[in-house]
């Protein structure tokens, strides 16, 4: 905990977008061009799960299309059109509409602006602790190792 007052409210899109476009290694951290998170449950100092206002430019993706092991997921589409890619299939998504991913599915999913407009929406994820994910189509796993993402390769190699 910080000594930092803790604001009741505030404009979410008043809050400053995350630095970082992304914690991937490289080459996966260029694809997240396009992609501005702003994060604002960091606002609150919430522990316990994760808010982040997201906004995805035309040809934008959410993330490398992934499962978790541990992380419940869940989006809730503000505007625009996003495609959501998932072992389920490919669906084209409207503002007003949320999708859930339960942890340990193994349904790998991601979202991607195909279309010629903005898209903004909410993503809510828990913090679990031990989160193991797996990215169905890229040589890449992660592990949430005391707060932090550890990527490797899919043989163990670490990036």
């Amino acid at each position: 905990m910080t000594d930092k007052p803790v604001p009741s409210a505030v404009l979410a899109t008043d809050v400053t977008p995350r630095t970082t476009p992304s914690v991937y290694p490289p080459p996966f951290a260029a694809r997240m061009a396009g992609r501005e998170k702003r994060q604002l449950g960091e606002v609150f100092g919430l522990v316990n799960f994760g808010v982040n206002l997201t906004r995805l430019a035309p040809g934008a993706m959410s993330a490398l299309r992934h499962a978790h092991s541990r992380q419940d997921e869940f989006i809730y589409v503000l505007q625009g059109t996003p495609t959501l890619y998932s072992d389920l299939g490919k669906l084209i998504l409207a503002p007003g509409m949320c999708s859930g991913v339960r942890a340990g599915s193994g349904n790998a999913c991601q979202l991607v602006n195909e279309s010629d407009a903005e898209v903004l929406y909410l993503e809510i994820g828990d913090r679990s602790p031990d989160d193991q994910v797996d990215y169905p189509d890229d040589d890449l796993r992660a592990a949430l190792v005391d707060g932090q993402w550890c990527f490797s390769h899919k043989d163990g190699a670490p990036y």
